[in-house]
């Protein structure tokens, strides 16, 4: 048997068909086209993953499952996404407009959390009964896996890593609060440290357009040395550092993988890292987990959302 996974992002939707050892066979894709609506876009998901099936070596009959990763939740009970910000979806009846085109077992879950899945299936943190995983982006998003069981919380919606209010009072967060760990510990936060270290020291950040600043480009700038940059790179790995030894602390996982754009920066974002977690980490003479940077890049949102089928 196999199973198809959907990626279902803000721009594009992506689709495959993933065997049972989480290996991807092959990928289609489409714009989501957002402004047309819930039914148009779920009906393309559909149509990817019959596509999917149709251009692979396997027939219908052979797919278990559909798993959908979606920038939100959706209740497994009902299969209903009771909100998804970004695609401006409330109370969308994700499952049963799905199967109205493929009528085969359909599973969601939150887009980091099936990501998690995804690396404990084939990257890695394969083999780990327990791992955590982190995606640097835009906002910081985490997916929690227990005993190689996804754990989503008694209501489904644990694992909102980049929620932690790690600063009292702390900068304004998209979702209303202040001091969000994403708020300190993403390419938006890295990107607006170097912005306010610029403007103090002044170098090649601060020639820049403010606009055409990137979390790469800050990257950059810290590799060759600018005092500002290296100041922002600095402060982001230390409030990385700091969720998590909290994260340690709370649920000691077997390994934390970093995923996500500002992930791309390697060894140069989590060598200091690991070295301020020596100093962070409550039992400094036990082991502890290991950071690592996750393996499957742009893949683990359909294998590990092909995944949830599997479990």
């Amino acid at each position: 048997m196999v199973y198809v996974g959907i990626d279902l992002g803000g721009t594009n939707i992506a689709a495959g068909v993933v065997d049972d050892h989480g290996k991807l066979l092959n990928r289609v894709s489409c714009p989501t086209g957002v402004e047309r609506g819930h039914e148009a876009v779920i009906a393309d998901m559909a149509a990817l993953a019959l596509e999917a099936i149709e251009k692979s070596d396997y027939e219908l009959s052979d797919l278990a499952a559909v798993g959908v990763g979606l920038p939100g939740i959706m209740d497994p009970n009902t299969g209903i996404v009771p909100f998804c910000t970004n695609l401006g979806w409330h109370q969308v009846p994700l499952v049963e407009l799905m199967r109205r085109v493929v009528d085969k077992p359909i599973y969601g879950d939150n887009d980091a959390t099936v990501a998690a899945l995804a690396e404990s299936v084939a990257g890695v943190t394969a083999g780990c009964a327990n791992s955590v995983f982190l995606t640097l982006g835009t906002g910081l998003g985490g997916g929690i896996i227990l005993n190689h069981k996804i754990y989503s919380g008694t209501h489904g919606v644990a694992s909102e890593l980049g929620h932690m209010i790690i600063v009292a009072g702390g900068e304004l967060c998209s979702c209303g609060n202040r001091g969000c760990w994403e708020r300190y510990a993403s390419a938006t936060a890295l990107i607006r440290m170097s912005k306010e270290a610029s403007a103090k020291y002044g170098g090649a950040l601060a020639d820049m357009n403010p606009d055409a600043i990137t979390a790469r480009t800050v990257e950059d700038a810290a590799r060759a040395g600018d005092k500002a940059a290296l100041e922002a790179f600095d402060q982001f790995t230390d409030y990385l550092a700091l969720g998590i030894v909290s994260i340690i602390n709370f649920l000691d996982p077997e390994v934390i993988a970093i995923g996500g754009g500002v992930s791309g920066a390697g060894d140069f974002l989590l060598d200091p890292v690991r070295e301020k977690l020596k100093k962070y980490v409550f039992y400094k003479t036990m082991p502890y987990a290991r950071v690592e940077r996750a393996a499957l890049g742009n893949d683990a949102g359909i294998i590990g959302a092909a995944m949830l089928g599997r479990m």
